[in-house]
């Protein structure tokens, strides 16, 4: 066996998102095989993160969004700030490591930045998802991050290709897994309370988690969920989280216009059809999803989609796009894969979904993925790559 790395991973936030999830869970499992990691994540509220895990955790200032830029220039003002609170924060501590390893477009640049000054041998990104910003600096940050370190992974085909094809970069491919012990079927006696907490009263009661954006393709889920209320008015829909760096305001409006003049058909929306908690606190997570009866997410641009593994291993039969990264790992004997353009067809799915044998079927056949999708898997792929980078700089 080789000789323990001392590994850094940087994230971009201390709020428990895709990226930001796949950064404990990497540490985790990374500390479980004898490696010393230490975590560096922006933290903007002193809170740190809900979760503990095995390995240490630096939190790195992050201070309220510059003020006076207009609209259009605040999030490139954000962003720039953020960059700079993670490269003051390694000038002023100068922590030594084997692997320095971001997950996101925010930690790469700082990474680049601190390499060029020779304070740090390597930079590795994970390039979970791309980003097409009408921004040019978020583009210019977006090339960067990608084009300039040493070495770029990625967790699903689709964005390997998608690399190599825009890029011409060699990224492999690392896996994304699901804790089994945090994730399960069988009810742990918060459910009731949760219920009763968030006002889940409907049935039957459909369930998404990542707040309202246009990736997550919001509109049209709400589109289909009206479709639905129809022959099911007694239904809700619930979108849990939302935590972001990004002002997705006027997405949220035509969302929230949307549900209004939803209402002279369907009766009041949001807070009785549409249930609206934000970000769910991470101990109620794995109760969220035992609370309902089927999990909708017609994401359109994704990374992989870990919440739809936490659904699985939850016991959930799952509604999702027909298109990659999905389809790298789901048949469609093992969920329903709908045309995520088309409200009528995610409607007719929900809708299909409701009947019990078929949604034992989709629930008992996707459960056969997940021994595929480990943490430690995970772990030891990027270990191999880690190994392989550190041989190959002088």
């Amino acid at each position: 066996m080789s000789a323990p790395l001392s590994i850094a991973l940087l994230t971009y936030s201390t709020k428990l998102r895709g990226s930001v999830v796949h950064t404990l869970e990497l540490a985790t499992a990374l500390t479980d095989l004898g490696h010393r990691v230490s975590v560096y994540a922006l933290d903007k509220d002193g809170q740190g993160f809900e979760r503990s895990i095995s390995a240490p955790v630096q939190l790195v200032p992050a201070q309220l969004p510059p003020a006076g830029f207009s609209p259009d220039q605040a999030t490139d003002a954000l962003i720039r700030q953020r960059i700079q609170e993670f490269v003051a924060y390694f000038e002023a501590h100068s922590p030594r490591h084997d692997i320095y390893h971001a997950q996101d477009c925010i930690g790469a640049n700082a990474l680049v930045q601190l390499r060029h000054q020779g304070r740090v041998p390597n930079v590795v990104r994970t390039v979970h998802h791309i980003e097409d910003y009408p921004s040019v600096y978020l583009q210019q940050c977006q090339d960067r991050s990608i084009r300039a370190p040493d070495l770029c992974l990625c967790v699903s085909d689709r964005w390997g290709q998608t690399l190599h094809r825009d890029y011409g970069i060699p990224a492999p491919r690392v896996l994304n897994g699901v804790d089994l012990r945090r994730f399960s079927p069988t009810p742990s006696g918060q459910e009731a309370a949760l219920k009763a907490r968030y006002s889940l009263t409907g049935s039957p009661i459909y369930l998404t988690v990542g707040g309202i954006e246009p990736r997550k393709n919001s509109l049209r889920l709400l589109e289909a969920f009206a479709q639905v209320l129809t022959t099911h008015p007694q239904a809700q829909l619930v979108i849990a989280g939302g935590a972001t760096l990004f002002d997705y305001e006027p997405y949220r409006q035509s969302f929230f216009a949307l549900a209004k003049a939803l209402e002279p058909q369907h009766g009041p929306m949001i807070g009785q059809s549409v249930i609206l908690p934000g970000v769910i606190p991470d101990r109620d997570l794995p109760a969220l999803y035992r609370t309902a009866d089927a999990f909708c997410f017609p994401s359109t641009q994704e990374g992989w989609g870990l919440v739809v593994l936490e659904a699985i291993a939850s016991g959930l039969p799952v509604i999702t796009a027909d298109q990659p990264p999905f389809t790298e790992f789901l048949t469609p004997d093992q969920a329903l894969l709908i045309n995520p353009d088309s409200a009528p067809a995610l409607a007719q799915a929900m809708v299909a979904v409701l009947n019990p044998g078929l949604a034992k079927t989709l629930a008992h056949r996707s459960q056969a993925i997940l021994a595929n999708y480990t943490w430690d898997r995970s772990a030891t792929l990027h270990l191999g790559h880690y190994q392989a980078l550190i041989q190959s700089l002088p």
